[in-house]
């Protein structure tokens, strides 16, 4: 394997733990929120989703398919089109609702977007500097890995949360 089918592996994996997570709940399952206070399925694979879309589409040069192909429009979440879930509050977490239908959407468009951007990736490419803000900076290889890493921990959660609804 190359590096680009290794982490086509990994965002293929997150997708099949996304899809599971959402299968057979309805919208106020996944705003839900264990003991009240924790973060809602819902608001879990949204969030991945748009750490996903914001950071793939940073580093292959291309607008978010969020604000591009009317996801925005069509969740109407009373955030800021650039939101991606980064530090919300609880009220915030709370704000975000939506169908099974819709969330697999969004993921499923990020997620083909990605394999596209992978497609041509060459082993290479992972040595790019593709943030200069932190030290050291960060390589494309490393943001890859980032978003991997952010999106399997939430992807988890949101299986747990699930797993949780469905034995109650």
């Amino acid at each position: 394997m190359n590096s680009a089918e290794v982490l086509t592996e990994a965002f293929t994996r997150i997708r099949g733990v996304v899809a599971a997570s959402l299968d057979g709940l309805t919208a106020d399952d996944l705003a839900a929120r264990p003991n009240g206070e924790g973060n809602s399925i819902a608001w879990l694979i949204w969030h991945l989703t748009r750490i996903q879309d914001d950071h793939v589409a940073e580093v292959a040069g291309r607008p978010q398919i969020w604000l591009s192909r009317g996801w925005q429009e069509r969740f109407g979440l009373p955030l800021e089109p650039a939101d991606h879930g980064y530090g919300h509050t609880s009220e915030q977490v709370s704000a975000v609702r939506a169908s099974a239908d819709l969330l697999l959407g969004y993921h499923d468009a990020v997620y083909q977007r990605t394999l596209d951007y992978l497609q041509n990736l060459l082993d290479v490419d992972l040595d790019r500097v593709v943030d200069t803000s932190w030290d050291p900076p960060v390589t494309l290889g490393v943001r890859l890995i980032s978003v991997i890493s952010d999106d399997l921990q939430h992807a988890g959660q949101a299986a747990y949360a699930a797993g949780l609804l469905k034995v109650s």
